[in-house]
């Protein structure tokens, strides 16, 4: 049984130590084969480095270390070529004059290896040089390959003054690239994010983008059809094994866990990263989401909780994901970019395609929702794990009064700095804790009269529910509050009555129950159920 080349992103150490290696150097062959520029958008811990690190290795002409592989008999002449690797995950970036320092001292480290005599100051003067001068050494073009081109940028996503001055360092390096073209073999940048051509890689106008494109969505990342070719021997090992031999299907389990990425909507890959600590932990887990989630992330959610409720089916064009700028960011791109939403169809059509997003799987939709809500109601997960027990338990029993509590809880904690005052935000926090419980919910579900606020369907219970929220002074005393509570509950039920929300669901063979929510502020909410 082959080891598992946890976090090694190093292609020589994963074939000598026979680690599992899922073969991608056909699509290696095609590229260096094809063009000249490259740009690969995917998410972290998804083998964009391992997949530098291969092209690089074929670049350098070590054919024998691919023996066995694709590449191998493809007929490729893998003749040897100067490469220049530059991670910049690995380089500072507090600051952009950090940022250029650390360039450089990688840039200096690259001439004292070739023996070259550094003379430049400026980091992309001593890039360009670096390039011409291997070029003369080896008399053969320079391969460039850019990993992480977008982490300095990232890193500050919420400080817009850090991160556009880090841009332009970084703009400033990569730019010199097209002017290089008489000494180049192959570049290739990898990101996480698509930010815009002209924000970018004004420049580089030859770039090719394969983020998007079908013959290349296989490029990182495990298929689901080739899960037993390289994992049956552990998932065979894990059957036997003692916390698994109550599971039912485990194969089924783990594409639903750790399954489902997608960039053309057909083709289905596994989280490499998950997949790998899971077979070494032995057990199920949100390994990629613990790994790390960008912090702008939570920020901008709480800033903008009702634009959370509206991600899930959303509806992407490439040009959208084409315009990313650092200070015009759409959550429902961003949200794909970094793994969180991912394309599960791609509807016919005629004009340029349409990419409907939805979590890839159970993984990520779980871990993601349980730190939305942490977030929105400042409460850790241990807290709001608690809380999501205590609802599964009273919704899939009826007991709708113990949900109202646990929930009058959880709005109490809401921190005060994140209220607003509007039926949105207590909407975005309910449709949060549905989503943490893992049950079926449809926010805004449309019906022949109009649209539900909310459908939670628990056991044998369908929950039609609709939210009202009615402005209320701080101050005010018992009696107003009662009129504005009676007023919100009437309006809410009435709604449900007259727009016949429930009505789908008659003959279900479910117990339909009408919900209103009265919001008067975090810590006054009364509901009516009929």
């Amino acid at each position: 049984m082959k080891r598992l080349p946890i976090g090694i992103q190093n292609i020589r150490e994963i074939i000598t130590g026979d680690y599992v290696y899922v073969d991608k150097t056909q699509f290696v062959y095609n590229l260096i084969t094809d063009a000249k520029y490259y740009f690969l958008s995917r998410p972290r811990r998804f083998g964009k480095s391992l997949l530098l690190d291969t092209i690089g290795e074929v670049f350098l002409g070590n054919k024998e270390l691919f023996k066995g592989l694709w590449i191998y008999n493809s007929g490729y002449d893998f003749e040897k070529h100067p490469v220049i690797r530059l991670d910049m995950s690995n380089i500072a970036n507090k600051t952009s004059e950090v940022l250029e320092e650390s360039i450089m001292s990688y840039l200096e480290l690259c001439y004292n290896t070739e023996e070259f005599d550094i003379k430049d100051k400026i980091p992309s003067d001593a890039f360009r040089r670096l390039i011409v001068l291997l070029n003369k050494k080896y008399n053969k073009r320079v391969v460039v390959l850019i990993d992480e081109y977008d982490k300095p940028i990232l890193d500050h996503i919420d400080n817009l003054e850090t991160a556009e001055a880090n841009r332009k360092a970084i703009k400033a390096v990569y730019g010199i690239l097209k002017s290089m073209d008489p000494y180049l073999r192959f570049t290739f940048f990898t990101g996480v994010s698509k930010f815009t051509k002209t924000s970018m890689f004004s420049e580089l106008n030859n770039l090719n983008d394969i983020s998007m494109r079908e013959d290349y969505a296989n490029i990182c990342g495990i298929p689901a059809e080739s899960l037993d070719e390289y994992f049956g021997e552990h998932i065979k090992s894990l059957k036997e094994h003692k916390r698994f031999k109550d599971y039912g299907n485990l194969r089924d389990l783990i594409l639903a866990w750790y399954d489902g990425y997608s960039w053309d909507g057909n083709t289905r890959l596994l989280n490499p990263f998950s997949l790998l600590n899971f077979f070494d932990h032995k057990k199920f887990y949100g390994f990629w989401y613990s790994s790390g989630t960008p912090k702008f992330l939570m920020e901008y959610i709480k800033r903008q909780p009702k634009e959370y409720t509206d991600f899930k089916g959303s509806k992407i064009t490439e040009d959208m994901l084409d315009s990313v700028d650092i200070d015009k960011i759409m959550l429902g791109s961003m949200l794909f970019q970094t793994g969180y939403l991912t394309v599960k169809e791609i509807p016919p059509t005629m004009y340029a395609p349409i990419y409907i997003m939805d979590f890839p799987n159970y993984e990520v939709r779980d871990a993601f929702n349980l730190h939305i809500l942490a977030a929105l109601t400042d409460k850790d997960a241990e807290q709001t794990g608690r809380a999501r027990m205590r609802i599964i338990d009273a919704l899939e029993a009826g007991d709708l009064q113990t949900m109202l509590e646990i929930m009058r809880g959880l709005f109490a904690s809401i921190p005060y700095n994140l209220q607003i005052e509007k039926e949105a935000y207590y909407h975005s926090i309910f449709y949060a804790v549905m989503n943490v419980l893992g049950f079926e919910i449809e926010a805004e579900v449309s019906v022949s009269k109009g649209r539900a606020d909310a459908v939670v369907q628990a056991g044998g219970n369908v929950y039609v529910i609709e939210f009202k929220y009615e402005f209320c002074e701080p101050d005010a005393d018992d009696e107003h509050k009662r009129k504005l509570f009676d007023k919100a509950l009437k309006d809410g039920m009435e709604q449900i009555n007259s727009r016949e929300y429930h009505k789908k669901f008659i003959g279900s063979g479910k117990n339909i129950h009408k919900v209103a929510f009265a919001l008067l502020g975090k810590d006054d909410i009364e509901m009516q159920v009929r």
